[in-house]
């Protein structure tokens, strides 16, 4: 039994550390001209761990449940980049990305949910769409 437990907690943490998550600023200009669109991207590599794909595929069902018109409207939209593809480097050079990060940017505001999202969208997905959320909604009122 303490044998499946150690198991368990080495499959939980593991993907965690084994990572490169990109720490960095929570929030931080990006480069580029205001726009009233946002727009979410999920920056990966090629290799990717059950919790790189997990925070990917709630950042992206989240936003479009709890922001459907404003995706129809094309006021915003949510890509997946791999960092490792090279027709993606002047936009990872453009927003300063160098890891797996998942970023909110509207004009020249960027917000990196990246920690947060390694942090709960395993563990507490629920916390993880309240935060989208508040981010999302502090973005749309400024």
């Amino acid at each position: 039994m303490n044998t499946l437990k150690l198991l368990l907690a080495m499959a939980t943490i593991f993907p965690l550390i084994s990572c490169n998550a990109q720490t960095s600023v929570k929030e931080a200009n990006a480069s580029g001209t205001p726009s009233e669109k946002i727009e979410a991207y999920y920056f990966h590599f090629s290799t990717r761990c059950v919790t790189c794909r997990s925070i990917e595929a709630q950042a992206k069902d989240n936003l479009e449940a709890l922001y459907p018109d404003l995706f129809k409207q094309g006021l915003m939209t949510f890509q997946s980049v791999n960092l490792e593809e090279p027709a993606n480097k002047p936009l990872v050079q453009k927003l300063g990305v160098g890891g797996q990060a998942l970023l909110l940017v509207k004009g020249d505001q960027k917000i990196d949910l990246t920690r947060e999202g390694f942090m709960y969208a395993m563990v507490k997905p629920e916390k993880f769409k309240e935060i989208i959320n508040e981010k999302v909604n502090d973005l749309l009122t400024r």
